[in-house]
């Protein structure tokens, strides 16, 4: 999903592109009148492009967006998409661009222009490196309630079996032993009742005492409205779950009175009350006032709506994909949804349908009155810490009873053209599963980690120990091609240094701040990642310290995509946030590079960020890695260990 309008800034690469040679104007001269056959050749097959181009435009575009349109018409076909994005005549017709997911009463799910003006011939060997090797991703086309049964991991994903872009919603299903290698099982779901017949979407499972499995999932009925249905497996003893049935009695939840008909959705795996109920909330809005409804049942069949609501967050909007579950203050564990107590805190996270980023709390649960307090009110719902400052959203926990870990997913989104989709013939990801805990040094964070089964990619590694990196300079760190890697880094800073320099620029932000080339006293420093050797197309992560005339410090840490591509059709924009750095610690760095998607995680896991990345010339055997360190005052010491990834084995049915 593409950010919104008023978090984009224009960061593309502009280029200008060479002009015509001229061999001068003498129109008697052999050489001209020699020419005189191909340019006429030229001016009939661009005459003949330009008309397939207006017959591509008028065929499927769409210049009067229809509110009232569920699925809005058809998708070009794969390979004129791909010869019009190879080609270097640009089209005379611009394309409306299609609207996908506006009617259904969800966010936008279209970028950009469908097949208008853009600059950068992309190629399928392009495309073609954009796969990732170590990441769950579908077969093909577009994806977006994870659960662990009887010795699998399951998948289960918004699919559109039929396109690489939103529309058609169907449940994808994959089974995994390790959540890394993975396998593709049939459609588990698809839109075949009147109750979601316009889509299949979001739903959480929840395993009962005795290991029988139910299902909620929302549906977008005939006339799209919004409403909660009940699924179960048709047999229980299969540990891959391939069969599935719904509810006679479907839908068993339809939006409660003052709930408008698009504005009820996702709802939670359910957890017991002190009654011995089973207990859901479900995002909607009153307004522009986010909030989480709480329903009891006994039978997953009959619902009792309680008086108010779980929480709610005046001008956050629409709340999607809630997600409710307990931490523990004290111990390493993660909990079973069911957990309560004096040891434990509740983190309740929300998908912002107005910015499309996923916003987390920790606070309080009152289990007999069913509502939530946050600690810190300054850092509410969708208005405080999120899971991840980058490309993250839709996420949803589970509790992995086997490994006694709480484990998140999410949806990475494309930060491309929906005609480069087209043509790769797939769009969207799975970032690597992270698990969770509550941050016990700091008390007011959770830490994301990646699994530990990821590490069983590893092969060969490289380390480079105690590297000075200067002011203004830039470090190659040699180790081969740098397209799939796991980097952990360190980088220290001389104390004496930083407390010698005046505090000024307190008030630094990532976003704001001029990205990695803007130079301070105290940063930017640290990785560059899917970078030329040339340096003209270059990912940096980096920290940047800020000191305030008291002499406090705040710590950055950001990823700038300003400069990764020089395609100026990619949103290329620069995420970041504080992390909290405590008395002592060096900072830290672990990234996983995997093609087109960077995951970055600082100090730990309290702070993350995934990117999509889509460079032009750092890819194959031109990707390179390197150490910078653009602070003016300061020099840094990087201790590097970096491992070659291996690839997933991610078979199809």
């Amino acid at each position: 999903m593409a950010l919104s309008n008023s978090e984009e800034t224009d960061n593309s690469v502009h280029y200008t592109q060479l002009p015509e040679h001229n061999n001068g104007s003498d129109n008697s001269s052999p050489a001209t009148k020699c020419r005189r056959p191909k340019k006429m050749t030229f001016m009939i097959l661009t005459g003949l492009v330009v008309f397939l181009l207006f017959f591509v435009a008028v065929k499927y575009g769409n210049y009067e967006e229809s509110t009232d349109d569920v699925n809005p018409g058809p998708v070009p076909p794969q390979e004129t998409v791909c010869n019009m994005l190879g080609s270097n005549l640009m089209p005379l017709t611009t394309m409306t661009m299609l609207s996908r997911g506006m009617a259904e009463g969800v966010s936008a799910k279209s970028r950009g222009q469908f097949l208008g003006a853009r600059r950068f011939p992309w190629t399928k060997k392009i495309l073609a490196w954009q796969r990732t090797s170590f990441h769950f991703q579908p077969k093909k086309n577009w994806m977006n309630g994870p659960l662990f049964y009887k010795g699998w991991y399951h998948l289960f994903y918004q699919y559109n079996p039929e396109a690489a872009v939103w529309g058609n919603i169907v449940w994808g299903h994959a089974v995994s032993r390790d959540l890394i290698h993975w396998q593709h099982l049939p459609v588990a779901m698809v839109a075949d009742q009147w109750y979601d017949i316009n889509g299949v979407w979001t739903g959480s499972a929840t395993i009962l005492p005795d290991g029988k499995l139910v299902m909620l999932y929302t549906g977008s009925t005939n006339e799209s409205v919004q409403v909660q249905n009940l699924a179960y497996p048709a047999d229980p003893s299969d540990p891959l779950l391939r069969k599935w049935v719904k509810y006679e009695g479907n839908p068993v939840l339809v939006p409660p009175p003052g709930i408008a008909k698009k504005d009820f959705r996702d709802p939670t795996t359910a957890w017991t009350t002190p009654e011995g109920k089973w207990r859901i909330t479900i995002g909607s809005k009153v307004n522009k006032t986010g909030i989480s409804l709480v329903y009891d049942t006994i039978d997953f069949k009959n619902f009792e709506l309680l008086e108010g609501v779980l929480h709610g967050v005046p001008g956050t909007g629409m709340w999607e994909c809630v997600d409710f579950y307990p931490v523990s203050k004290i111990a390493e564990n993660g909990l079973d949804t069911s957990e309560n107590g004096p040891a434990v805190k509740h983190v309740l996270k929300s998908s912002l349908d107005d910015d499309r980023n996923d916003y987390y709390a920790l606070g309080t649960y009152d289990a007999t009155a069913g509502k939530w307090v946050p600690d810190n009110p300054i850092i509410d719902v969708g208005i405080g810490l999120r899971y991840d400052y980058g490309n993250f959203y839709a996420s949803k926990t589970f509790y992995d009873q086997e490994k006694k870990r709480r484990v998140l997913w999410a949806w990475i989104t494309e930060s491309d053209s929906e005609a480069a989709d087209i043509c790769k013939g797939w769009a969207s990801l799975q970032p690597i599963p992270r698990t969770i805990k509550f941050d016990k040094k700091t008390g007011s964070n959770i830490i994301t980690w990646p699994v530990a089964e990821v590490e069983n990619l590893r092969l060969d590694s490289k380390e480079f120990d105690k590297v000075e990196v200067k002011p203004g300079t830039v470090v190659p760190l040699e180790v081969g091609s740098a397209t799939q890697l796991d980097i952990m880094a360190e980088f220290e800073a001389d104390p004496k240094v930083l407390e010698r320099i005046d505090g000024s620029n307190a008030t630094y932000n990532c976003r704001s701040g001029g990205g990695s080339a803007a130079r301070g006293a105290l940063g930017p420093f640290g990785l560059m990642v899917l970078t030329d050797s040339g340096l003209s197309e270059q990912t940096p992560i980096y920290f940047y310290i800020a000191k305030n005339a008291t002499g406090n410090f705040n710590t950055h840490f950001c990823n700038d995509l300003t400069r990764s591509s020089e395609a100026t059709d990619v949103r290329k924009l620069i995420y970041g946030s504080t992390v909290p750095v405590l008395q002592g610690e060096k900072l830290t760095l672990r990234t996983l590079v995997d093609h087109s998607i960077v995951e970055s995680f600082a100090q730990g896991g309290r702070a993350a960020i995934t990117s999509r990345v889509y460079p032009t010339k750092a890819i194959y055997e031109d990707a390179k890695l390197y150490l910078f360190n653009n602070a003016t005052y300061i020099s840094v010491t990087a201790t590097v260990k970096i491992w070659q990834m291996d690839s997933a084995n991610i078979q199809s049915t």
